[in-house]
């Protein structure tokens, strides 16, 4: 019996830029299946201000599904239904940024591993929008 090593990855992918896709990219390398999960708008509005998001759920949903190294998304709007997304598809191992390395993983619990990313120098949305990015 063939197993596929599931790999799941979150956050809000408001405007795609080229540290998300490295992110994918490492992301995907690591298993058979990349899972990713965004936050709802509500929830995005919420941790990064009335501005945000920049593309809703819906355009962030859809840009996220044509890339490559994707295979499914899902929109959750609390911890809780992002802890049961990950419990649910029995996810092998977790992608976060570097970043968390500290901090409590939401739902890695239920993952056999979390591997860290070291996040690309220079490209976060709030840069693109602020036009401090290197894009």
């Amino acid at each position: 019996m063939c197993t596929k090593t599931v790999v799941w990855t979150n956050g809000c992918f408001d405007i795609i830029h080229e540290g998300h896709l490295s992110l994918f990219k490492y992301a995907r390398s690591l298993g058979d299946e990349l899972l990713v999960g965004i936050d709802t708008d509500r929830r995005v509005k919420e941790r990064k201000g009335d501005s945000r998001p920049v593309n809703d759920q819906n355009n962030r949903f859809i840009n996220l599904l044509s890339l490559p190294d994707v295979k499914n998304v899902f929109i959750f709007d609390s911890d809780t239904q992002l802890r049961n997304l990950i419990k649910q598809f029995n996810v092998d191992i977790m992608v976060v940024g570097d970043d968390y390395r500290d901090k409590e993983v939401i739902g890695s619990e239920y993952a056999d591993d979390v591997k860290f990313f070291t996040k690309k120098a220079g490209y976060s949305t709030t840069k693109i929008i602020n036009g401090y990015s290197k894009i």
